[in-house]
This record gives C-alpha cells, structure tokens and sequence, in this order.
C-alpha cells in the first residue's frame, strides 16, 4: 500500500523520571511542541524512545497518553517490533487495540534470521493486524538487513505502509526504492540523508533531529515538496550541523540532552545508556544555538 503518510514524523524521545516511571507531564509538553511545530506523525516507542528499557505496564501507559494527548491533532505509530515474531504479534495488536494508525516494526535483532526468515516475520505480523506497517530497517543496531529483492516481496503484502530505511548505504536504497515504486513507501530512518532519499522519490522522514527542531524539519520538507531545491538544500545544510550534534553518542542520549537545554524536563537516558559526556554538551549546545534556538541552557 502506499500513502499511508506524507511529509514529517519524529523518533519520540520518552522522559523518564529519575525515581522512575515516566515524566508524562513533559511527554504532553513535547507531544504539542511537535503538533505545533507541524510534524505529521508521531512515532512513539520508537528505537529513540528506548522501549528496550521498559516494563510492558509503562507502553502501555505510554501508549495510552499518547493517544489521549494527541485527540486526532497528528498520525499516531507505535514501535512493536521484536527478536521474536510471537512477541512481536503480541505488541502489534495491543498497539492497534490502543488506537495506533500504525506500526513501526524492526527486524528481528540479535537472532540473525535469513531474508526468508524476514519476510516471514513481517508476514506474520501484517497478518495479525489491520492497521498499516512500516518495516525498519537498522542494520547497525540488529545485525539483519532488508535486502531490496526482499523488500520487493514485502511491499505486496495489502498493509505493508513502507519501509523506515537507516542502513546508510545509498546504492542500497537506491536499488529498494526501484522495487517498491508504486508498490508501498520508502522513508529516511537518517536525517543526514533525508535529501538524497526524498529526492529518489522518499514519501518522507522519521527524524530524531525533530525532537528538537521540528519546525525546522517541517520547513526542510515542505521546500522540497514544492519543488524548491534550493531552498531544500539551503535548510538542509543548516539543520546538518545539528543533525550531527545529535549522533555524537549513541541515540537518544545526545537528543534527550538537547531537549532539557530547550527547557524541557526530558530527564536520561536509562541504564545501560549514560548521560551525555562534557564535551558533547558543548557540541549540542553550540549547534542548538548556531540553529538559532536562543533559549538553550547549557
């Protein structure tokens, strides 16, 4: 399927409450500050949101605000993606029973399945729901990648939406995006290269750098979309700075830092993840402002 969405969606950072639990009055604050700022979906549970390090009581009540919070203001997918398929089917319908418009379902990590073990996964669990599915592709993180021929088949399931692709490699996405054109969508999973990827016919972007700047990301796409490259490029090459500023450690520890120097109460990342290192705070804070987002506490 395709046109499941068109334009910006933001990896969801979740504020966790130093004592523990969630932070859910900052979560409503940066719920409208992405509403607000344009962002058409919002993607929640997300590798940004750190669902490895919560129990299925927090999802669920993180699942639970999102949807009250938002009221319909912006597209809702809820990340419900597993090393096994059953746990997978599992966390996909009690998303779509939640009130998701979506999934956003990563490979299979750590077990290292074939290509037939993937298309099989996500056979299973489009099979289970009937809500739209975004595959995501990260090989650095699962060790599994989409190869294009695999995706091809994916993309003739009814409700396979797309595919979120961060393997970073070009050619690669290149090739995919051939096979799946007209079939169901490809979105950047790299804000660093969300130009190459919207301009081989990417349907849009899940942004990590939208956390912060989500106006920002908006404004990038909306130049694009109009046919101004131009102006797309000239965007771009600010938000890259800061794009970088968000991947000197491993996400979303640089992003949640961002986040409280913007003022809000986003707390740290959870064990195993550690705070944002001295020196990286500097980096942040210099992009931020260097951004132009004058209100940065660093």
């Amino acid at each position: 399927m395709t046109g499941f969405f068109k334009g910006t969606a933001t990896a969801m950072i979740t504020p966790f409450l130093a004592e523990g639990g969630i932070n859910f009055d900052a979560f409503g604050k940066m719920i409208d500050y992405q509403i607000e700022g344009g962002t058409d979906v919002l993607v929640v549970l997300g590798t940004t949101g750190e669902p490895a390090t919560m129990t299925e009581a927090e999802k669920e009540e993180v699942m639970r605000f999102t949807v009250e919070r938002a009221k319909g203001r912006a597209k809702i997918v809820f990340g419900s993606g597993s090393n096994s398929t059953a746990k997978a089917i599992e966390a996909s319908k009690k998303a779509e029973k939640m009130g998701a418009d979506g999934l956003l379902v990563v490979t299979p990590y750590y077990n290292k399945c074939t290509q037939n073990g993937i298309y099989e996964y996500y056979k299973a669990v489009c099979g289970a729901v009937k809500i739209p599915v975004i595959c995501y592709n990260v090989p650095p993180r699962t060790g599994v990648n989409i190869l294009p021929a695999t995706m091809e088949r994916l993309a003739e399931i009814p409700n396979m939406a797309g595919v979120k692709e961060a393997c970073g490699n070009m050619e690669q996405i290149c090739e995919t995006m051939r096979r799946i054109r007209g079939k169901c969508d490809l979105y950047s999973g790299d804000d660093n290269l969300n130009l190459p990827i919207l301009a081989i016919g990417g349907a849009g972007l899940i942004s990590v750098a939208s956390n912060l700047v989500p106006a920002g990301v908006k404004q990038f796409y909306n130049a694009f979309a109009r046919g101004d490259l131009a102006e797309a490029n000239r965007l771009q090459d600010a938000l890259l700075p800061l794009i970088d500023a968000c991947f000197t450690e491993v996400n979303p520890i640089p992003a949640k830092a961002g986040m409280v120097m913007l003022g809000f109460d986003a707390g740290i990342p959870r064990g195993p993840l550690t705070e944002l290192e001295e020196a990286h705070k500097k980096v942040m804070a210099d992009a931020l402002r260097a951004y132009g987002m004058k209100a940065v506490k660093a």
